[in-house]
């Protein structure tokens, strides 16, 4: 009896040594290689890496799993550690219903994927078209991503997002609907149209063969803080002033049942044409080439810098040979500062 004691006792210390001891590599391999390493609250799970592993616990414990991408250096990031999970109500909200783990989008720590597969952080990231950080994917059961929340949201939206995936909502609406029904936002009762935009009837593929230039369209709502945000301050910067003249735009109500031509030519209702695109945040800026195809967009909230390098990433046509629009931001920001230039992420 004894003997077997010690033997799963030392099976025990094993397992937990093992996990202290990637947690303490990754911990120095994240603050010596990637500066701006921000500190992850105690409560995300330590984990081996074996996501089936962590999936199987997680269903066990009457829990999702969560897997949060970040990147150091990342403002956004940032902000999502310190006001939104430095709240009790989401931290109580993830400790009862959620197992978190944190990935690092340019990491080559060893995992072990949905199906089994060895793979490293990146390449993981990679394949899971994780484009920019913060990006949260919510799980299922099964493995199946349940909700995908890309970039920051507001403690309030967050909250709403926690409530949505533990309640098991996306069996029954999406989360656009759904928040749409809870939120009680004080801003706008109209979009903000500008004169330079299209004008209805929205016949887009006739803009796009008319100009020759890529459309960027527009997702947005009435009541929505954020469209105001865009519209009354980043769009009023230079920046965006600049970079926004390469493109046709076009604004959209994504709950309009009014009719457009897409830029493949289709004739569909706006909310109809939203709902197969999968427009889940307002404001959602689709870009799309010359021929109609979509090539990029943001669902996220984001900052001046990055609206405005999201619409040079386009017109310059850079997402045709950097697929990381990271990467392509980071070279942005290296050129910026060679040349003397003040850099604000938040601005």
């Amino acid at each position: 009896m004894r003997q077997t004691v010690l033997i799963i006792f030392g099976f025990m210390s094993l397992y937990i040594g093992n996990v202290m001891a990637a947690a303490e590599q990754q911990k120095l391999e994240e603050g010596m290689v990637n500066p701006g390493y921000v500190e992850k609250p105690k409560w995300f799970k330590l984990s081996l890496m074996e996501l089936p592993d962590d999936l199987e616990e997680a269903r066990k414990a009457n829990k999702r799993l969560v897997l949060y991408f970040y990147q150091d250096g990342c403002p956004y990031c940032e902000k999502l550690i310190e006001d939104n999970f430095g709240k009790k109500n989401i931290i109580d909200k993830f400790q009862k219903n959620f197992d978190l783990i944190a990935i690092n989008m340019w990491g080559d720590r060893e995992i072990v994927d949905f199906k089994g597969n060895p793979t490293i952080e990146k390449e993981f990231a990679n394949a899971l078209k994780v484009m920019y950080t913060p990006t949260i994917l919510f799980f299922d059961e099964d493995g199946q991503v349940a909700l995908r929340v890309n970039g920051y949201y507001y403690p309030e939206k967050f909250s709403a997002a926690l409530d949505y995936v533990s309640n098991k909502k996306e069996k029954e609406t999406s989360f656009l609907t759904y928040y749409k029904e809870k939120k009680a936002d004080k801003a706008s009762p109209t979009l903000h149209i500008d004169p330079r935009y299209l004008q209805p009837p929205y016949n887009l593929k006739l803009a796009m063969e008319t100009s020759k230039r890529p459309l960027l369209v527009m997702f947005e709502e009435t009541y929505c803080k954020l469209c105001d945000e865009l519209h009354l301050d980043i769009l009023q910067q230079e920046e965006t002033k600049e970079a926004i003249k390469a493109f046709d735009v076009v604004l959209l109500d994504s709950r309009s049942n009014g009719f457009l031509i897409t830029p493949t030519g289709k004739a569909m209702r706006i909310n109809e044409w939203a709902d197969q695109l999968n427009i889940k945040f307002s404001p959602s800026l689709v870009f799309f080439d010359n021929n109609g195809v979509e090539v990029f967009r943001t669902e996220a909230y984001l900052r001046t810098f990055h609206i405005a390098g999201a619409m040079n990433y386009v017109s310059s046509g850079r997402y045709k040979t950097q697929t990381s629009f990271q990467r392509y931001l980071q070279d942005v920001n290296k050129e910026m500062l060679d040349k003397g230039l003040e850099v604000d992420l938040m601005k």
